[in-house]
């Protein structure tokens, strides 16, 4: 009498680990932030960038979840290396790890693009704890960090409330046809503030939450999530997810 043996169950497949790529033009400081990373059981560091020539190459070959970003690097600068990974790879985020916090820096690189902004002297548990919040999309910003961009917001702000108001379009009835730059009818008046369910969504994206997870809390489909963010970035002035994250960080600080 045969008998056939059944199969062994199959094992459980771990999770995927973060991919990060360092990038900094000191090599002691990439062999001591990999020595860290590669010792975390869900972080592999698959690659390591001397300056912002190199890191923008190896982000695109690589393809990582997270790149470590240093600020100060030659050939091409932390700032300009962040804003074209993040223009050509909208699925890896950005963190800044750098010595400098001149407010000009931590500006440029939230405008850049950049989802974290730490500095080197953050203890080993914050750095791998932000990593992994980046990787979940999430935005983090040392307390001291968030009150240099809200500085910055304000001087924006200020300016563009002294700044006149744009003329009138021209009136079709009048002879004059609509400039093609016209904008169309459900453009946004940024000088309204948030609606109720507008600041409910910004709550959301400080949170972390991308669009899908908006439009799952606050049951919305996920166009209306989309729009209600495009909505919120014009009335805010804020170029990225990041910006209008250091907002209501701000306010609860």
């Amino acid at each position: 009498m045969s008998t056939t043996a059944e199969p062994s169950p199959r094992p459980s497949q771990a999770a995927p680990r973060i991919r990060v790529l360092i990038a900094d033009d000191q090599a002691l400081i990439r062999r001591g932030m990999a020595m860290l990373l590669d010792a975390a059981p869900d972080i592999e560091v698959v690659g390591q960038a001397a300056d912002g020539v190199e890191a923008v190459e190896l982000a695109r070959r690589l393809l990582p979840d997270v790149v470590l970003m240093d600020l100060h690097m030659p050939r091409k600068g932390g700032v300009l290396a962040t804003r074209e990974i993040s223009a050509a790879l909208p699925h890896t985020r950005v963190m800044v790890l750098t010595t400098f916090d001149r407010d000009d820096l931590v500006f440029d690189a939230v405008r850049a693009g950049a989802q974290a902004y730490l500095l080197k002297d953050a203890s080993e548990e914050e750095v791998l704890d932000t990593v992994r919040a980046v990787q979940r999309g999430e935005s983090r910003l040392t307390p001291q960090i968030a009150r240099k961009v809200m500085d910055q917001f304000r001087l924006l702000a200020d300016r563009v409330a002294q700044e006149p108001s744009a003329p009138p379009l021209p009136d079709a009835r009048a002879g004059t046809q609509p400039a093609a730059t016209e904008l169309p009818p459900a453009s946004v008046d940024a000088t309204k503030p948030l609606t109720e369910r507008e600041a409910a969504v910004l709550d959301l994206i400080a949170k972390g939450y991308g669009n899908r997870q908006i439009a799952t809390a606050l049951n919305l489909a996920e166009g209306t999530a989309k729009n209600h963010v495009s909505r919120i970035m014009q009335k805010l002035h804020a170029n990225t997810r990041t910006e209008l994250a250091v907002r209501v960080l701000a306010k609860k600080d």
